[in-house]
Parts: C-alpha cells; sequence; structure tokens
C-alpha cells in the first residue's frame, strides 16, 4: 500500500512564503516522477510542477518562478518551496508519484495520490 502525506500548508499573508513536503512509504520504487496538483473550491484539480526521476521539472505557467519544486530520492520526498504567494494561489495542494520516470502535467499520468493539505493565502 502506497501512502502519500503532505504536510507545510497553512494561512499565509499575500506576499509571503510555504514549503510544503510530501512523503512517501509503503513501497520504495525507483525511477519515478513526482508531481503537486491544486483544486480550489469549485474548480477543477490543476497542475502546478512535477519532477522527473533524473531531475528535469516543468511548472505551470500561473507559478513559473515563484514555485520550485524538489526532491530527496534517498528520503522518498518531494518538496515544493512557494514564495510571493498570491490569494489566487488558495487551494487544497495535493502530491502525486507516476510509476514512469518522465513527468507529465497530466493527472492521469500519475498512479498514487495524497490527501491533499490546505494553503489559503490572504488578500
Amino acid at each position: 500500500q502506497v501512502q502519500l502525506v503532505e504536510s507545510g500548508g497553512g494561512l499565509v499573508q499575500a506576499g509571503g512564503s510555504l514549503r510544503l513536503s510530501c512523503v512517501v512509504s509503503g513501497r520504495t520504487f525507483s525511477g519515478y516522477a513526482m508531481g503537486w496538483f491544486r483544486q480550489a473550491p469549485g474548480k477543477e484539480r490543476e497542475f502546478v510542477a512535477a519532477v522527473s526521476w533524473s531531475g528535469f521539472t516543468l511548472y505551470a505557467d500561473s507559478v513559473k518562478g515563484r514555485f520550485t519544486i524538489s526532491k530527496d530520492n534517498a528520503k522518498n520526498t518531494v518538496y515544493l518551496q512557494m514564495s510571493s504567494l498570491k490569494p489566487e494561489d488558495t487551494a487544497v495542494y495535493y502530491c502525486a508519484v507516476s510509476r514512469k520516470a518522465q513527468y507529465s502535467s497530466n493527472r492521469e499520468w500519475y498512479n498514487y495520490w495524497g490527501q491533499g493539505t490546505q494553503v489559503t493565502v490572504a488578500s
């Protein structure tokens, strides 16, 4: 049973920063890509950022230059450093793992999902 547990969400003022973490447990496997998605109330879940097994990264245009995804393979952990946060970044943030090594912005690419962590940005 693969489990993904996100942490680091919370309430922050606009312009502030947060760092999200996601730990994968239950099964250790190599060669996988990881990603972050978010879902605001009344909206579909959307892609935020992804990192391939080899370390290449991909970002949504809305967060490019403000968010940074990174990972620690030894710890089975992926991070999302969020800076210059805006009220429109408010959402539940989910991490995801794919069995594939390459990244994708497509939700269907990912096989395992966390329960999400709430990020609220106050104006």
